[in-house]
């Protein structure tokens, strides 16, 4: 094949007796990409080490839980988005926080009772507001196609079938930055089967903070998710265990700010857009 000079590229094809030879630019630019894509998705990413967590996505102006709103969150900067994970009766992981979808969408019934084109055919966003019209539930495919490789995901697992919730991550390649929040039995069964997960604690023991903090070190959790502080003492020792925390929630920037400087390293938090500035001037950037 012959290429024009200007895409050629001089290439020494032998340390003996060196010769330059020439070589497609092209081809090369083919040949690197191949090698990047086979490294370990994450390899080559940094993920934040603090920042704002947008719970439920950009929820402040746009429907909670949808792709809409996980992309505004996306623009502003989170380090972190929340979503909430069920399935339908027939099988389809979805997008919900609740049991039903009375609360957010014009429909009514249990997302386990209804089939996934029952779920699909109902407007999630126009009771949040009428240009958000036509707004659809999304699956967890969807949820994890729309997101950069540069944030954490939290997966917030609301079903009986979590191995299917790992499943997905990893035939996504997210498995470096999404991590599955739930209880113990699930997260026991997830790490005999996928142990590349990461897990969030939520195994929360009501309001025993020290017991929450201790066994999710004990348990060799990657995340935690507090309601309240631990004492310094304890959340030294999250740290030192290499314990990422959250906390839900931080409802104004104050509240933001003392919960950063008690060493919390992602406040989730409602209406991310009221928190851009605060978490700018904290962590000297973007949240």
């Amino acid at each position: 094949m012959c290429f024009p000079k200007k895409w050629l590229m001089p290439v020494v094809l032998s340390s003996r007796r060196p010769r330059l030879q020439y070589m497609s630019t092209r081809l090369l630019s083919v040949l690197l990409l191949c090698i990047f894509l086979t490294l370990p998705l994450g390899a080559t990413e940094k993920l934040p080490e603090r920042g704002i967590v947008a719970h439920r996505g950009e929820n402040g102006v746009f429907p909670e839980n949808t792709i809409a709103g996980f992309l505004e969150a996306v623009r502003l900067g989170a380090s972190q988005i929340e979503f909430d994970v069920r399935h339908t009766k027939d099988g389809v992981a979805v997008i919900m926080h609740d049991e039903t979808v009375d609360r957010t969408t014009n429909g009514k019934g249990k997302v386990a009772e209804l089939t996934f084109a029952e779920i699909r055919s109902l407007d999630a966003g126009v009771k949040k507001n009428e240009r958000f019209a036509g707004t659809t539930i999304p699956t967890l495919e969807e949820a994890l196609d729309c997101l950069p490789q540069t944030l954490w995901i939290n997966v917030h697992t609301y079903t009986d079938k979590p191995l299917e919730v790992a499943r997905i991550i990893i035939e996504k390649n997210r498995q470096h930055q999404a991590f599955m929040a739930c209880g113990r039995s699930a997260a026991l069964a997830v790490k005999k089967e996928y142990p590349q997960i990461m897990i969030c604690n939520m195994e929360r023991r009501g309001e025993d903070v020290s017991r929450y903090i201790r066994e999710t070190i004990e348990w060799k959790c990657d995340f935690i998710q507090l309601r309240q502080l631990g004492t310094p003492e304890e959340m030294t020792l999250l740290k030192d265990a290499g314990v990422r925390i959250n906390f839900f929630s931080a409802r104004n920037p104050r509240q933001f700010r003392e919960f950063v400087e008690a060493g919390v390293d992602f406040p989730l938090v409602d209406g991310m857009g009221a928190f851009v500035a605060i978490a700018e001037e904290m962590f000297g950037g973007k949240p």
